[in-house]
């Protein structure tokens, strides 16, 4: 899939002078004449620790919020004005890490999935007065990441959701290769953010596709030597606080009610740890909201019309960003996710953190993905709606067609496959997308063999049967082509859910579509995610400028 305006953007030929180093640049003017900054907030307490959530992680994070901000600016820029901003966008690193990825990728579903990574690298000018000293020395001094955000945009182009990974998630890491020397890594259990410490963003990619079964497209790694003078070239971001704060640690102080942030105060408040209940998964609650806010700034009319706004801003993002040359590269791929940002910004972004609960293991500082609900949020991303397909004309069919809902959709599940229990677990998964399942049992294939391919069957005596045969076809991958005609079952029971759909007396009279599972079944369309998914969203379109 392929845009949003978080989506990241474009990269022309490499220039590796930084976005400042442009003599006729206003932020390179600006900057010069700027008093020193601060020096950097001292360190928080060590990573991992859940209660208090270490400030650098606060940094990382709000990395990867203003990337997308940055880049959907970037992708503007391409459309309104190539030529305005070539010098500009000259400044964006590209990094091909295909070569690195060794483990077998998921398929491309035509959605466009982009993993957003902050690096606390201490390469670079003004990069080495931040991170943790301790730390760096310990790793030899390489980088880190606090932040692994996955942007999703759905085939349709229709719907995007941004999925936040806590970075103290213990998770299964596949093999790797390492980054700097190329050695092939064995698999291990670890935060998941030691994918990146160790193997890059290569050994990221593969993480998060080993564990969702999401294909991620792209990537737009950002540091934060340059996150203020993106905040900066935004013309700051407004926040608003039911209390205030004057916290040492983040050498912050904000009064109750609204406060616009330069580039500087914002680094200090979405790093901030002592506020509300303390909690890391506050914080990126709050992170989220100051990302809608960073989304709502990013794509105003205020600055899309600006010339000389636009180009500073893009001017800071670009010295700032580095993504892969697939992207970078595509101008056109680059102008339609532009224009489809248009159609987004009305609909708004979902903002979600994936579910999890204490590691038993330890559950003071780490946590543990909460399943099965992790899995239906992955579930629902992987297999979200496909592009419309052309509606037939009135003209192509003399009888009405009927548009059933998942509720009123009876299905008998049969088993093709030689799995054991494989008809009760599909059957449940339709019942939790609210479909009556009314019964499951086996199909033997002519000969015994297995059935190679899902098939879906409606009697032929039934003329809106195929309406309802067609609900459930669009419900399952790979989506199987309805015929008419059933097919004999063995071993047929009945079956009831706890979550079943609708009544089955209710639906008397509807007709019974047969699913008959084959091996290259793969799941159930999830549109109907668990309540710990929902609780942890929010709706970037939707955000007041309320306290918080």
């Amino acid at each position: 899939m392929s845009d949003y305006r978080g989506a990241p953007v474009a990269d022309f030929p490499h220039d590796h002078r930084g976005a400042h180093s442009q003599p006729g640049s206003r932020m390179a003017r600006r900057a010069a004449a700027a008093a020193p900054p601060p020096e950097p907030p001292d360190d928080g307490p060590p990573r991992g620790h859940r209660g208090g959530g270490g400030g650098q992680g606060g940094k990382m994070r709000v990395l990867a919020w203003v990337s997308i901000g940055v880049t959907s600016l970037m992708v503007a820029g391409a459309l309104t004005g190539y030529v305005v901003y070539r010098d500009a966008f000259g400044n964006i690193k590209q990094k091909s890490i295909n070569d690195d990825i060794i483990n077998p990728r998921p398929v491309d579903t035509g959605a466009l999935n982009v993993l957003l990574v902050g690096s606390d690298t201490r390469a670079g000018e003004g990069n080495a007065k931040y991170g943790q000293e301790d730390a760096r020395k310990a790793d030899g001094g390489g980088k880190r990441t606090d932040t692994i955000i996955l942007l999703h945009i759905s085939p349709d182009r229709d719907q995007a959701r941004l999925i936040s990974f806590p970075r103290d998630s213990m998770v299964q890491i596949p093999k790797c290769k390492n980054e700097t020397t190329k050695q092939e890594m064995p698999p291990r259990r670890d935060m998941i953010n030691s994918a990146y410490n160790s193997g890059g963003v290569a050994c990221t990619i593969s993480t998060l596709e080993t564990l969702t079964g999401i294909r991620v497209n792209h990537f737009v790694e950002v540091d934060f030597s340059g996150f203020k003078n993106i905040v900066d070239a935004l013309g700051g971001i407004e926040i608003c606080l039911q209390n205030g704060v004057n916290d040492k640690a983040s050498k912050l102080v904000l009064p109750p009610g609204k406060s616009l942030l330069n580039g500087e105060k914002a680094l200090g408040y979405v790093r901030l740890r002592k506020y509300g209940d303390g909690s890391d998964l506050q914080r990126i609650k709050r992170q989220q909201i100051f990302l809608s806010k960073v989304i709502a700034k990013a794509t105003s009319s205020e600055l899309m019309t600006d010339v000389g706004k636009l180009r500073d801003f893009i001017a800071a993002a670009a010295g700032s960003v580095t993504m892969d040359p697939a992207l970078a590269n595509d101008t056109q791929k680059l102008i339609d996710i532009a224009m489809s940002t248009k159609q987004l910004t009305a609909k708004g972004v979902e903002l979600t953190t994936v579910p999890v609960l204490p590691d038993p293991e330890n559950p003071e500082a780490r946590v543990i993905w909460r399943e099965p609900d992790a899995q239906k949020l992955f579930t629902a991303v992987k297999t979200d709606t496909e592009p419309t397909e052309p509606s037939p004309s009135a003209s192509a069919s003399s009888k009405p067609k009927v548009t059933p809902k998942p509720e009123q959709v009876r299905v008998q599940v049969l088993n093709g496959t030689k799995t054991q229990g494989k008809a009760g677990e599909v059957a449940e998964q339709l019942a939790e997308q609210g479909f009556k399942v009314i019964g499951v049992g086996n199909y033997e294939a002519p000969g015994g063999a297995t059935l190679p391919k899902s098939e879906i069957h409606y009697a032929k005596s039934i003329d809106t049967a195929p309406d309802y045969a067609g609900v459930l076809a669009k419900s399952v991958v790979p989506k199987p082509s309805p015929a008419s005609g059933k097919v004999k079952a063995t071993n047929a029971q009945p079956y009831t859910s706890p979550t079943a759909g609708a009544d089955g007396a209710k639906l008397k009279g509807t007709p019974v579509i047969q699913f008959v599972i084959g091996e290259d079944f793969d799941s159930v369309k999830v549109t109907k995610l668990p309540d710990s998914v929902e609780e942890s969203s929010i709706n970037a379109s939707e955000q007041k400028n309320v306290c918080t």
